[in-house]
């Protein structure tokens, strides 16, 4: 089986060397010099140097043979990057991403990622995901592409609840992907209605930002 893995920090580092020992034709991708210098003084040529969110990086690692490749960057939206071209450009079977946000994973399950795995999951459980009274959080900054997935909890006095979604003036920008309601998930119409306490999950440019918070009525 050839995998390939990005990001060479310790979870990259000891998966690549788990995966060589089961006898696996692994590849490890790693951008930063010195840390592939080091990498490569024990892997040798299972490590090779170069960014595996750049489609020339992959094609020339042979990704489109690829039965597997592993997202395990410090950034979230690397890795959804990484993984989402592995899938839709080169039609790789299996993608598997690491979160750092737990909050993350239906968002990446949405957009096709085969496998999350969230290491803080266990430990983000016990404390607050949120500030109090903040009812605006930015999830994951794409910021290649200059968007953002945020995540408008709708306060109950605001001005949209019991409105549909084609009658709120949201910025051009602003596309609502999923509304989460009563542990029911919703893939929105121009009809849905929104309703408080609703999880408004939305892609945004950086500038809009602000106009998507004051159309939903939500605080930071």
């Amino acid at each position: 089986m050839y995998i390939i893995v990005g990001g060479g920090g310790d979870v990259g580092y000891y998966l690549t060397k788990s995966l060589l020992s089961q006898g696996h034709e692994v590849l490890l991708l790693e951008k930063g010099a010195i840390r592939y210098q080091a990498l490569s003084e024990e892997l040798g040529q299972a490590v090779v140097r170069g960014d595996a969110c750049e489609a020339r990086t992959m094609e020339e690692v042979g990704v489109s043979r690829a039965d597997v490749v592993i997202a395990v960057t410090g950034e979230d939206d690397d890795n959804l990057v990484i993984c989402q071209m592995a899938k839709k450009r080169f039609k790789v079977a299996r993608t598997i991403a690491r979160l750092n946000n737990p909050k993350n994973e239906l968002l990446f399950q949405k957009l096709g990622i085969d496998i999350t795995v969230s290491p803080t999951r266990s430990i983000l459980s016990l404390i607050e995901a949120e500030l109090p009274g903040s009812s605006f959080v930015t999830l994951m900054r794409l910021r290649r592409a200059g968007l953002g997935i945020i995540e408008v909890r709708v306060p109950p006095d605001s001005p949209i609840v019991g409105q549909t979604l084609n009658a709120i003036k949201l910025p051009r920008s602003g596309n609502i992907a999923l509304i989460i309601r009563d542990n029911e998930y919703i893939v929105p119409t121009a009809e849905t209605k929104i309703f408080a306490n609703d999880e408004v999950y939305a892609l945004v440019n950086r500038e809009g930002e602000e106009a998507l918070r004051d159309a939903l009525g939500a605080t930071r």
